[in-house]
């Protein structure tokens, strides 16, 4: 079918999912919903590139994390070799480390699986008229990141290099280690998931040598990325 048989009203999407169960139950789905016609399914990023070069669907409906290619650097790959293909990631995740990574790769649309038939309906419609369509939770998340103020960050280089090769997120949960939070406390003050607070951590100790998190508030506090408790008289050395 034709890219004029979705100006018709007929659009074809191509589902990407790694849990093949999930996948088979959103092409079921679709395949209900009115002007929707599936142009085929993938288990990975790599597959969904593939694929649109294959197929040309008008719209692609990316899970996130996947094995391989996740669903980030896939729609990066087909926004830039496929631009009449528009993304809507539909995926768990609706923290930070994914959400804004995706809308940067160029994806359209950003729904979590609790969306209804309806939703992803209006979701592929917005999308190929042009507009943009997120959940309520997303946007929420979106004015959030946009209102928050930056997080201070004691002592960094006037560049806004961060030593020994850390990302400003990798310092951020440093800084919230060195605060005394316990992971679970750093994934709700952050809103990311817990396995995302542990990948950050094991990153930051292999960056820095630390092999635990005393030493890890005492690398804080000498790179002046965290602020020392005042314990004791001003000047008093607490690392």
């Amino acid at each position: 079918m034709s890219r004029d048989d979705a100006e018709a009203g007929t659009v074809r999407v191509l589902v990407v999912d790694d849990q093949a169960m999930v996948r088979e139950g959103i092409v079921l789905l679709l395949g209900l919903l009115p002007g929707i016609e599936v142009a085929g399914s993938a288990g990975d990023g790599d597959e969904a590139v593939e694929l649109v070069g294959r197929h040309a669907p008008d719209v692609v409906l990316m899970d996130l994390r996947m094995p391989r290619c996740d669903g980030v650097e896939a729609t990066r790959r087909i926004r830039a070799a496929h631009p009449a293909t528009q993304v809507v990631v539909l995926t768990t995740y609706a923290d930070d480390d994914w959400l804004f990574p995706a809308l940067r790769a160029g994806a359209r649309g950003y729904l979590t699986k609790d969306a209804d038939g309806e939703e992803i309906v209006r979701a592929v419609r917005d999308v190929m008229s042009g507009q943009a369509r997120l959940s309520p939770e997303v946007q929420r998340r979106l004015l959030e990141r946009v209102t928050a103020p930056e997080p201070p960050v004691y002592g960094a280089p006037g560049s806004g290099d961060l030593p020994d090769g850390l990302t400003p997120r990798e310092a951020e949960v440093l800084e919230l280690i060195a605060e005394g939070l316990t992971n679970a406390e750093i994934a709700r003050r952050l809103r990311i998931g817990s396995a995302t607070v542990k990948t950050h951590i094991n990153n930051l100790f292999a960056k820095t040598g630390v092999r635990d998190r005393a030493q890890a508030v005492r690398y804080a506090y000498r790179q002046g990325l965290a602020r020392p408790p005042r314990t004791g008289p001003p000047g008093a050395d607490v690392t």
